[in-house]
């Protein structure tokens, strides 16, 4: 397997995950990321693990390194909700999810910190990420594909694999009818931290949730907490760890949801407190524990990004370059999926590749059966979210009295408040 080189464009949480699969079986792996520094910029905060998610990077990363993961996810002792509310954060309806008190049943959903999970992910492979080097193209061979970069340079290997993010510029050139449409909606993250002068901001009903309120405009306010099982400055010592965390305070990770008409088009790259005031503005018809969150929130932190959904390719092209995650598969935050679906990719393209080395088969049919089997539940999810997406936008109303006005009061005769402390 040494004789297979295989060529990573992004240094994301699927090329990462996917490196240490490949590297534990033998492979040459180098990862190539276009930005300069491991943390050069914020790459999104919290993240949802499912099964999937969970199994991906139990298959892929050596033991203590997925036993530190589990050690700084989320406690899943209580039972945790998704709810729906209105602005007011009268409740619509909720999902539950078993909680599990020994934390050691793998299906139980958790919450992750991405920056924590990358650097963890990052550990062993420090001399085979390389910053700096954005690809701008490949081109593909009967023995291999090479990968061109921005600054001239270029790598031959064995494969290549596009996990370059929603703006691929692989995906661009190679499949270029795919690229992924624009929902006409845009979004605003931010992070508070979860303490402030010594008492939680979440009201107690709501410190296991995930809360989404549909609010006025076509607005939406989406939060959740990040707890720490064990906090990363303890827990990356305890595991040997030679990197410094990123994040070792407990917070609040928060997106505003803005139609595209609602967010001013941005000269350039918006700057964190242009961000920060939109938000202060958008929030002001919503609760005041949410309108808490932005006006406490961290500024650095405040990022936007443009909510898109991917296109199914018409056909795949069969040759030694293959896409994972947001490069093939973007797909809208409502669902949580995307992470999780990029860690499935990860670990199925491993196998793929395992066999095929092992059997002696070509790696085109290891990549040919890898996209068939990947682009049935991938685009399975991107659907899943881009309804759920739209159900959050009530156009009609009826519809939106029910939802928003009637249903709330109806439950808050039976049920306490997500509010009271």
């Amino acid at each position: 397997m040494s004789k297979i080189s295989v060529a990573i464009a992004g240094a994301g949480i699927s090329g990462l995950c996917l490196a240490h699969s490949l590297l534990r079986a033998g492979f040459d792996v180098q990862i190539y990321e276009r930005d300069p520094a491991p943390h050069a910029r914020r790459q999104g905060y919290r993240i949802t693990l499912d099964e999937h998610g969970i199994a991906g990077l139990q298959r892929c990363l050596p033991p203590h390194l997925f036993q530190l993961f589990l050690a700084t996810t989320s406690p899943t002792a209580e039972i945790g909700y998704m709810r729906i509310t209105n602005q007011n954060l009268g409740e619509v309806f909720r999902f539950a999810f078993q909680g599990d008190p020994s934390g050691t049943d793998l299906r139980t959903p958790r919450q992750a910190d991405r920056q924590t999970l990358r650097t963890i992910m990052l550990e062993g492979l420090r001399d085979r990420v390389h910053y700096g080097k954005a690809a701008v193209r490949a081109e593909t061979t009967s023995d291999g594909a090479t990968l061109h970069f921005s600054d001239g340079s270029r790598v031959h290997a064995s494969l290549v694999v596009g996990a370059d993010g929603v703006n691929s510029a692989l995906r661009q050139s190679f499949l270029p009818d795919c690229e992924p449409e624009d929902t006409d909606r845009w979004a605003i993250y931010g992070r508070t931290l979860l303490f402030q002068n010594g008492r939680s901001i979440v009201p107690r009903p709501l410190k296991t949730s995930g809360v989404f309120a549909i609010g006025p405009s076509s607005r939406g306010f989406f939060f959740t907490t990040m707890n720490f099982r064990e906090s990363p400055q303890t827990a990356f010592p305890r595991f040997g760890m030679d990197q410094i965390p990123p994040i070792t305070d407990d917070y609040v990770m928060w997106a505003l949801l803005l139609p595209k008409e609602q967010f001013p088009e941005p000269q350039g790259k918006p700057r964190s407190e242009m961000l920060q005031q939109l938000a202060l503005k958008a929030a002001q018809d919503f609760h005041p524990v949410l309108r808490r969150f932005v006006e406490q929130s961290d500024l650095d932190y405040t990022m936007a990004v443009t909510i898109k959904a991917a296109k199914k390719p018409a056909a795949w092209p069969v040759s030694r370059l293959a896409f994972m995650g947001d490069a093939v598969h973007v797909m809208p935050p409502t669902g949580s999926h995307g992470g999780n679906t990029a860690l499935r990719d990860a670990a199925l393209l491993a196998e793929k590749l395992k066999t095929a080395a092992i059997e002696g088969t070509p790696l085109e049919k290891a990549v040919a059966s890898y996209q068939e089997e990947m682009s049935k539940y991938a685009f399975r999810e991107v659907e899943a979210s881009k309804t759920m997406l739209k159900r959050f936008t009530i156009k009609n109303p009826l519809m939106n009295w029910v939802m928003l006005r009637a249903i709330p009061r109806i439950r808050s005769w039976s049920n306490k408040s997500l509010t009271a402390e």
